[in-house]
C-alpha cells in the first residue's frame, strides 16, 4: 500500500515514466509541484497538453514541429540539396549552434540496433532514399556509436549513386558519445572534418 495519498502516488508513478527519473527524483518533483503556486502547476499541465496537441512530425524531414513543413524545410535560404541526417530531433539544435550548416535535415528517430529489435524498417530511411534523388550531398551525422556507425554504413550503401556525395561527420565527437551533448567547437570540427563514405 502506498504511503502517499492516491493523487500524489499517481503523480509520482507518472513522473517515474520520464527518462532518467527514479523514485526519489519523482517524489521530489511531485512535492515541488504540490508546493508550487496553483498558476505554476496549471502552466505546467497546459504546457504538457499543448505539446501533445500541437506538435507533430514534419512531412518532409520528420523533425518535431508545430508547422508543416518545418522552419528548416520551408526556409528558401537553406540549401535543400544538402541534407544532414541525424538520429533524433534534439541533434539538430547542436548542429544549428555552429552556425556553419545551411542545408536541411532528415531525422531518422533512432538508429539500427538488432539487439534492441530496431531494424532499418523502424527508421525514416525510405523517405530519405526518395529525398536523396534530388540531393547533391548527404551528410551522415549519426552518433559515433556502434549503432550510429552501422546506420551510417547501411544508409551509405543504400543511397550511394553517381553524382551524390555521401559524407560522414568527423571524429571531433568522442566515440560512444551522443551528439546532443557536444559543444559548439566540437560540433564545428566534426562538421568541417566530415569524410566521404
Amino acid at each position: 500500500m502506498s504511503r502517499f495519498a492516491e493523487p500524489m502516488a499517481r503523480l509520482i508513478e507518472e513522473l517515474k515514466k520520464l527518462p532518467g527519473i527514479g523514485n526519489k527524483t519523482a517524489q521530489r518533483l511531485a512535492f515541488h509541484i504540490l508546493r508550487s503556486p496553483d498558476e505554476d502547476a496549471e502552466a505546467l499541465a497546459v504546457a504538457v497538453r499543448d505539446v501533445k496537441a500541437n506538435l507533430r512530425l514534419c512531412s518532409v524531414c520528420h523533425n518535431i514541429t508545430d508547422v508543416d513543413p518545418c522552419v528548416y524545410c520551408s526556409n528558401p535560404s537553406r540549401n535543400a540539396r544538402l541534407i544532414c541526417v541525424v538520429e533524433e530531433p534534439t541533434n539538430i539544435a547542436t548542429i544549428e549552434k555552429t552556425r556553419q550548416f545551411n542545408g536541411v535535415y532528415h531525422v531518422l528517430h533512432g538508429a539500427i540496433s538488432p539487439l534492441h529489435g530496431v531494424g532499418p524498417e523502424h527508421l525514416r530511411i525510405s523517405t530519405l532514399q526518395r529525398r536523396s534523388e534530388d540531393a547533391d550531398e548527404i551528410i551522415l551525422a549519426t552518433n559515433p556509436t556502434v549503432e550510429g556507425e552501422a546506420t551510417a554504413t547501411y544508409i551509405s550503401n543504400l543511397i550511394k549513386r553517381t553524382g551524390l556525395k555521401v559524407t560522414r561527420i568527423a571524429t571531433g565527437i568522442p566515440a560512444g558519445a551522443d551528439i546532443e551533448y557536444a559543444d559548439e567547437v566540437t560540433m564545428s570540427k566534426a562538421m568541417e572534418g566530415r569524410r566521404e563514405l
